[in-house]
């Protein structure tokens, strides 16, 4: 009789940890955030206003190889800025939690002027910033070879943000952590 009680109460047991584990879930996906280990690559598709030519920089977390995106003096791009988990784009996941991200432009030793172009769907509706999926970089002047880059970082819970340009970088925020960093070398 002891052990049908004892199995009784091990079965109750066991379906009250079930339902808790199970109560505990989140009905949506969406509403998680976009962890920094679930971007592997930052895309910039770069296209040329002039010849309206497009190309495609990725830029893989953590490598030490650097894509070389050509840049020319004088030129001004369209870049559009995309991230992804694999093979998925997560970039839509960015913009359901557009208050929570913001783009930062780093042009080490290049004169680069950055235009926001972001729409509605990537504008913070907090502080009508535009987050920097889309831009436009006007080339004065780009330097090619060693320690020339293009860095693009993304920020998550940024405190405080600005469009505004600080020395090379266009984009400057307090606080938060970075969710994806992707660098480019530049090429003539």
């Amino acid at each position: 009789m002891k052990n049908i009680f004892r199995i009784f109460n091990i079965s109750v047991l066991l379906a009250t940890l079930s339902l808790v584990s199970l109560s505990c879930n989140r009905g949506s996906v969406e509403e998680d955030d976009l962890d920094q280990e679930t971007i592997s690559n930052v895309v910039l598709n770069v296209t040329d206003i002039a010849d309206k030519t497009t190309a495609v920089y990725s830029y893989q977390q953590n490598s030490t190889a650097f894509p070389k995106i050509k840049l020319q003096d004088g030129h001004s791009y369209d870049v559009s800025v995309s991230f992804l988990n694999g093979n998925e784009d997560a970039t839509e996941a960015i913009k359901k939690a557009i208050n929570e991200h913001f783009i930062v432009f780093n042009f080490t030793k290049s004169d680069i002027e950055l235009t926001r172009t972001d729409d509605a769907s990537s504008t913070r509706t907090k502080d009508n910033v535009k987050v920097g999926l889309k831009t436009r970089w006007k080339v004065n002047r780009a330097e090619a070879g060693d320690g020339t880059q293009v860095i693009v970082t993304l920020y998550h819970e940024p405190v405080t943000v600005s469009e505004a340009k600080n020395g090379v970088e266009w984009g400057t925020h307090t606080g938060g952590e970075t969710d994806a960093e992707g660098k480019y070398s530049i090429t003539k």
